[in-house]
Order: C-alpha cells, then structure tokens, then sequence
C-alpha cells in the first residue's frame, strides 16, 4: 500500500500581542485516509482442461458410432490409449482443485458431504440415463420390429427379467452398451474423500498406494463382476491409478514435474513411443504389415487390455500429455478463438453433455443402420451430433450466465463443471 503523507501546519514563533486570547483546544489531527479495499485475486480459469474434456466428450461419441469418416480422427485408431484415458484424469485434476480447496478451507467432514452429495447427483444423472436409454432402445426395437437392437445394445436380459435387472442397475452391475463411464465415476467419486485425505498429507504416499493397488490388481485379478455375467468394463481398481494421478498433479504434482516436463529427453522419448505405439496400430489396421513386429513382442504385448488400464495405454495417455503440456501453454491465444468455444462449453458441462451423448450416439446408430447412405450419411450423423451437443452447451452456460445476472448465488463449484479453476 502507497504510504499517503498527512502535512500538519506547524505553528510559527512570533512575538505575542498585548491581549492574549484564551487558549483553544488543539484541533484533532485529520482522520487517516481509509485504506483502499484489497482485492483478492480470482484465479484465472485453466480453460486447456475445459477444452480437452470437450474434446473427450466428442470422440466418446463418435466412438460409440458404428465405424464412419470422423472415427478416423479419433486417437484411439493412431495409438493405445483412447478419450476414456483423457476423461478419467481430468476428472481426478479438477475433483482434486475443487473439493481439496474445500477440504482445506472447511475441513473433512463438510468437504466429504459435499463430495457425497456429488456423488448422488451423477448416481441419479446415470439412473435417469439408464431408464430414458432402455426406453429410447425398446421404442425403437418395438415400432421397427427388430429385436436385434435390443440384443446389441444389452438390454436382452431387461426384457426377460425386468424386476431383478433394475435392481442390478441400481447397484451398477447391469449396464447396456456405452454406459460404462458414469458407474467408474461414481466409484471413483465415493473414495475421493479418503484420497484427498491421503494425498493432502503426503502426496507422494497417495500415488504409490494407487500404484501398489493397480499391481495388486493385475497380480490377483481384482475386479467388479457384472451382472449377467461378466466383469465391469472399466475396473476401477486399475483405473483408479489415473484418477488418484490426476489428483496428484492438482495438488502440486504437475509443477513438481514441471522440470522433466521441460526436458528435451522427455519430449523426445514421447515422441518415439507415440510413433512406435501409432506403427503397432497400424498392423491392425493393414494385415500386410503384421509380420513385421517381432513375435517375442507380440507375446509381450497383446492382449493390450482396456479393462484394466494396461500399462502401454497409460505410458501413451502419459507420452500425448507430456507433449501436449509442453507445447499448448495455458496463456495461448487461441483458448479464446471462437473455434474453440464449442469444445470448451462442452467441456464445462461434461455430465449433461455426455448423458446427451449417449442418447445421441444410439439415434445415430439407428439412423445408420436404417437409412443407407455411405460415407456421407456418416459424416452427416457424427456432424449433426455433434452440432446438437455444442447448441445444448451453450443453452447450460447461457442459462448460467442468466441466473448469474439475476443475483442468484452461484454456490460452490463442483468438480464436474469447474473446469479447473486453478
């Protein structure tokens, strides 16, 4: 604060009058200016997160497509790892920023409820899903009079069994087809409490115990079954190793690393195993070129498994982020182009958009296996998918802003809309 000087006149030495007046009390030295209000500086919003979970948010959806022109774009066909990878620990990054500034400032207990009351929010979002889903798929397999939707989408055993079916629903275990994500999230959710816990008191502790659990996973076969029959799709024992990292780099982490991050020999090193992981792909793509990998690496590697997070897909999601950190800064112009708007509202708005999503990506699957229209009908389906999720979030955040200009308190952030205020 600018120090601000008060001059006070002092009184000058002369010779007295022949009638001294009564002294007067001294006036009362002036008040001090008030000091200026010291503003607190809101930190600026990480908008590379919003922008990668947008972006995460569109390839799951075009994945979930049957194969068309825009599947081609998507990084699962040019590598190991997939938007799943992307999701995951961007979901640990920004749980971890919020509810640990929360567990900080109003400690455990509060921290905890709020995060439990998250938890319920995407435990009520995924049984709404769940049941708008089978009604959307049983609509369909109904007025068109083909079963095989139902057989394809995993609803069969609903049919036959209704009451026991919701019943494992709403304990996770039953699942149709591209509703995978949301019951990993839960999970993931319910032990952040304990993690933030962990990690707050020692960070370094709280990734070797994830590390430690993700080899137990692998060594005992440690999994949720899933009801038919069957495993969950994405272990959360595996994938908890992603969350708790993205956790970790929230809670000083990422700086920790910000050295070898910078390092030449790191950039280099992604860049050979980005190249070596996208000629692997490449030979499931082009038989011709199968013979080429050597059968000791063949045996080494495959199956390279998704359902618990194997290290080759971890090492890969670790080598795109380690170049994409070092080349996209968080002060980049063009994080504010209006190329990207679409993507990063998207990205603030990850559970509605992927809930909308899911149902879109079931619409497009019907479309394309009704109508036969080649590759453009394709391209038309995924364009038209992804016009109607960008146009819905851009609905929640003009929605937002509204109620923001209505003096609505905005309450506490939550993790899966933050965006990584950091």
């Amino acid at each position: 604060m600018t120090p601000v000087a008060s001059s006070v006149a002092e009184p000058v030495a002369a010779t007295p009058p022949a009638e001294i007046s009564p002294p007067t009390e001294a006036a009362p030295p002036p008040a001090p200016p008030p000091k200026p209000a010291i503003r607190k500086t809101v930190p600026k919003r990480e908008l590379r997160l919003d922008l990668f979970r947008g972006l995460a948010l569109w390839l799951i959806f075009i994945d979930h497509l049957p194969a068309n022109v825009l599947t081609w774009l998507t990084i699962r066909n040019y590598g190991f790892s997939d938007a799943t990878e992307i999701f995951i620990f961007i979901s640990g990054y920004t749980a971890a920023f919020v509810y640990g500034r929360a567990m900080r400032d109003q400690g455990f207990v509060v921290a905890s409820a709020r995060i439990m009351k998250r938890v319920w929010q995407i435990y009520v979002a995924h049984v709404f899903l769940f049941t708008i889903f089978l009604a959307e798929i049983s609509y369909v397999a109904t007025s068109f009079q083909n079963p095989l939707y139902t057989e394809e989408m995993g609803i069969l055993d609903f049919l036959k069994q209704p009451d026991v079916t919701i019943v494992q629903a709403l304990l996770l275990r039953f699942r149709p087809v591209n509703m995978d994500v949301l019951p990993l999230y839960i999970v993931l959710m319910f032990f952040l409490p304990a993690i933030l816990w962990i990690t707050r008191r020692s960070p370094d502790i709280a990734l070797a115990l994830a590390t430690a659990l993700y080899a137990a996973t692998w060594q005992f076969d440690l999994h949720l079954t899933a009801y038919p029959s069957g495993v969950w799709a994405f272990n959360p024992y595996a994938w908890q190793l992603l969350f708790v990292f993205g956790v970790w780099c929230a809670m000083g982490g990422a700086q920790r690393l910000s050295r070898v991050l910078a390092s030449p020999i790191t950039l280099w090193m992604s860049v050979a195993y980005l190249l070596a992981a996208f000629f692997v792909t490449l030979t499931w793509h082009m038989p011709q070129l199968f013979h080429i990998l050597p059968k000791w690496l063949e045996q080494w590697m495959y199956p390279i498994d998704k359902p618990n997070l194997d290290v080759l897909r971890f090492a890969h999601f670790l080598a795109l982020a380690a170049i994409t950190v070092r080349f996209l800064h968080r002060d980049w112009r063009g994080l504010n182009s209006i190329w990207l708007r679409p993507l990063i509202l998207c990205g603030q708005h990850s559970l509605e958009i992927f809930c909308i999503g899911i149902f879109l990506a079931f619409a497009g699957y019907f479309v394309l296996a009704e109508v036969s229209g080649g590759a453009v009908m394709h391209f038309f389906v995924s364009l038209t998918g992804i016009i109607v999720m960008s146009a819905a979030a851009w609905l929640f955040s003009w929605y937002k802003n509204e109620v923001a200009k209505g003096g609505t308190p905005k309450g506490n952030p939550d993790a899966d809309l933050a965006g990584g205020d950091a």
